[in-house]
This record gives structure tokens, C-alpha cells and sequence, in this order.
């Protein structure tokens, strides 16, 4: 296949993809309504002016007829009077009318058969013409609501072209809400640990510290709960509300009993 060929094809192939998708059933078969009735109507101005040739013969079919008769008369009162000549000529300027209206009736009853099938081929456009108006509105209501219910379903569905825009711009507004709350997260975090700085408020080192500090014992229990887990140590010992360790007063006793010991070794 040449090159051109080619070039033509493809050029064929994708006007004619482009002009489906332009193309409107409702539009298409409006149109070919449209010129179907252009038909019509053409049909019947060939009626009207068949029959108005044919009302025109009979006109002068009729004035040739009076003339006929205007000449037999004439020749009958020639003869009455004895003017045989003046009879021949009447008789014979009939005659010649007799030729013209022996034409003028064949012209007559030649319409009058174009006018007949005219009439016919128009009834019978006219029913097909109402027949194809009825069909151009059941397809044209049953494409309007197939139409519908596919935008319907593709809403539904979100392959649209409008609901797909507002998909993605729904999903591009979760991600950054998403994004946002893990920054805000990650900054709550790293103002905890103290790896940034508060700078709205006053800065208490002593506090930071001593929170710190706090944190400590917890972390090595967890530590130790673990290893007892994994069978790489001893479980650790829970301090007992209630024993005296876990009392500090208990343990400042004797210290406070040593304050109170004068020096001559009274209490």
C-alpha cells in the first residue's frame, strides 16, 4: 500500500470517528424529517400545478365548444335565409375547431391522469411522512432516556467527566489533609522530646529535665518486661504500694529522728 493510501485512510478512519462522536441521533433523524416533508411539499405543488394545466384545458375546451356551437348555429340560420355559402364557411371553421378540441381532450384526460397518480403518490408520502414522525419520536424519546440513565449510572460510578473532577479534587484534598495532620503530629512529637522549641511560651529548663528524668525508670521497666519475654532476663519486681519501700516517709524516719537527737545524747 502507498504512502497516500495510507495517509488517506487514516484520514478517513479518524474524521469518521470524529463525526460519531458530533453526530446527534435526534439531530439526524429531525433532519431527515425536516426533508421528507420538503418532499411533500414539492408533491404537492406538482398536484397543484397538474391540476391547474388541466383546469386551463377545460377552460378553453369549454370556449372551443361554444364556439361550435355558435358556428352550427350560424350555418343552420345561412341555410334558413339561403345563403348556402355563408353555411359551408361556418361549416367549415367547425370542423377545424373539432381538431383543436379533438387535441385539447387528449392534452385534458393526460393531466388528469398525471394529476391522478400525483395525488396518490402524495397520500401515500403523506402516510409514510406521519408514520416516520411517530418513529423519529418513540427513538428520540427512548435515546433521550438511555441517554439519561447512562450519565446516571456514570455519576454512580464516578467515571464521568464531571464527577471524575470532582473525585480527584476530593481525593487531592484528603491527601493534604492527611499530609497536614502527620506534620502536626510530627511537630506535637518533636515539641515533646524537646528536639524543638516552644517559642510562644517561657522556656522552663528545670521542668524539661526533671520530665525527662521521669520518663527514665519507665522506659528501663519496659525494657526489662521485654527481655523476661524473650527469656533474656529476670522479670522485673513491681514496687508494692503498700511495702516500705514504696513509702518515702518511711525511709526519712530515721533521718529526721537523727535531727531531732540533741547532743548530749537526749531525745
Amino acid at each position: 500500500m502507498s504512502v497516500m493510501k495510507r495517509m488517506s485512510m487514516i484520514f478517513k478512519s479518524k474524521a469518521n470517528r470524529a463525526l460519531d462522536r458530533m453526530e446527534d441521533p435526534r439531530e439526524t433523524l429531525d433532519y431527515s424529517y425536516q426533508r421528507q416533508l420538503e418532499m411533500l411539499q414539492k408533491v404537492r405543488r406538482g398536484v397543484a400545478d397538474v391540476a391547474t394545466s388541466r383546469k386551463r384545458l377545460e377552460l378553453q375546451i369549454n370556449q372551443l365548444e361554444q364556439q361550435q356551437n355558435k358556428l352550427t348555429d350560424q350555418g343552420k340560420k345561412a341555410l334558413q335565409v339561403g345563403r348556402e355559402d355563408l353555411a359551408r364557411e361556418a361549416l367549415t371553421r367547425r370542423s377545424g375547431l373539432d381538431s383543436q378540441l379533438g387535441d385539447l381532450r387528449a392534452q385534458y384526460q393526460q393531466l388528469q391522469g398525471e394529476e391522478e397518480k400525483l395525488t396518490l403518490a402524495s397520500q401515500r408520502l403523506q402516510a409514510k411522512v406521519d408514520s416516520f414522525r411517530t418513529r423519529k419520536e418513540t427513538i428520540k424519546a427512548t435515546y433521550t432516556a438511555a441517554e439519561a440513565q447512562t450519565k446516571i449510572n456514570e455519576a454512580f460510578t464516578g467515571i464521568s467527566e464531571e464527577m471524575g473532577d470532582v473525585g480527584l479534587a476530593i481525593q487531592r484534598a484528603e491527601e493534604k489533609t492527611e499530609n497536614m495532620k502527620a506534620r502536626a503530629g510530627a511537630i506535637d512529637e518533636l515539641l515533646a522530646s524537646g528536639a524543638l522549641e516552644d517559642f510562644s511560651g517561657p522556656k522552663d529548663d528545670i521542668q524539661a529535665e526533671l520530665d525527662r528524668m521521669g520518663s527514665g525508670p519507665g522506659v528501663d521497666m519496659e525494657l526489662e518486661r521485654l527481655k523476661a519475654e524473650l527469656g533474656q532476663g529476670p522479670a522485673p519486681k513491681e514496687l508494692d504500694p503498700g511495702s516500705p519501700a514504696a513509702r518515702p516517709q518511711d525511709v526519712d524516719a530515721p533521718q529526721q529522728a537523727q535531727w531531732q537527737q540533741k547532743p548530749g545524747g537526749a531525745q
